[in-house]
């Protein structure tokens, strides 16, 4: 019975609070904000913004701050629902390869340490496209969600980089729950500061017009945040850092 009350209690915490997963989550919230600021998708947030709230030009500047929320809150549902699935499927695809977990681990952090060389701008033969449609979906408040998911599908290779760097990370963890969980704090990362740019739009322009000027310095973060990231994890360290993690987590149980 003792066991029993034990394994429940000890349960939620392996799933929600596990080490690797406290030690993802800022990585992958970070990872969305880095995309956000990218050079292919922050010039664009105003035009994001006029389309989502049916709102253009300088009337943005005056539109009703409720509707500008709106339309930017269903624009990164829209987004939302399609990179989450893409973590579940990743934590789903590392629970099935859990045998070959060091391996598995030391081919990711190798991945993740060229995709920061490359968003870096060091892979200069490698061009940044994405694909766009041609048909887009109404606007207004009506056609956000699936301006979103549009988004989600076609801005790549710009945020591919950091997402890919989340969706290893879902991975090699192994399990379709955190990579839900990773999928939703990219996505917070991503999409808090659309919420922000539509509830301060004309602040935002400002701030945005600063991180322009020092785009390389964006492009470098990131970069180095998935360098940095992909030797923790060819070194081991990562794995050190996870099971010292874990043994502070398991010290705090819910009780039932």
């Amino acid at each position: 019975m003792a066991a029993a009350h034990t394994l429940a209690a000890s349960g939620p915490n392996q799933t929600i609070m596990s080490g690797a997963l406290l030690l993802a989550i800022p990585v992958a919230m970070l990872g969305g904000l880095v995309s956000f600021f990218s050079p292919c998708v922050l010039p664009l947030v105003p035009g994001y913004l006029s389309y989502v709230t049916g709102v253009t030009g300088q009337d943005l500047q005056e539109a009703r701050r409720g509707r500008m929320v709106a339309g930017a809150g269903l624009f990164v549902l829209g987004f939302t629902a399609i990179f989450v699935p893409a973590g579940i499927f990743f934590g789903a695809l590392g629970e099935s390869l859990r045998e070959h977990q060091s391996t598995i681990t030391n081919v990711l952090g190798a991945v993740m340490i060229l995709l920061g060389i490359f968003f870096m701008g060091l892979m200069p033969w490698l061009n940044q496209r994405e694909f766009r449609f041609h048909r887009k979906p109404a606007a207004g408040l009506v056609g956000a969600p699936l301006l979103g998911a549009l988004f989600a599908v076609g801005w790549t290779p710009c945020i591919g980089p950091t997402l890919a760097s989340v969706n290893l990370l879902a991975l090699d963890g192994g399990n379709p729950q955190r990579g839900a969980v990773l999928g939703v704090a990219y996505c917070l990362g991503l999409g808090i500061p659309f919420i922000v740019a539509a509830v301060a739009f004309r602040k935002a322009l400002g701030a945005f017009s600063w991180v322009k000027k020092h785009y390389v310095w964006v492009m470098r973060l990131g970069g180095i945040m998935m360098i940095a990231t992909g030797l923790l994890l060819v070194t081991g360290v990562w794995d050190s850092i996870v099971q010292d993690m874990q043994v502070w987590t398991n010290r705090y149980n819910v009780g039932i």
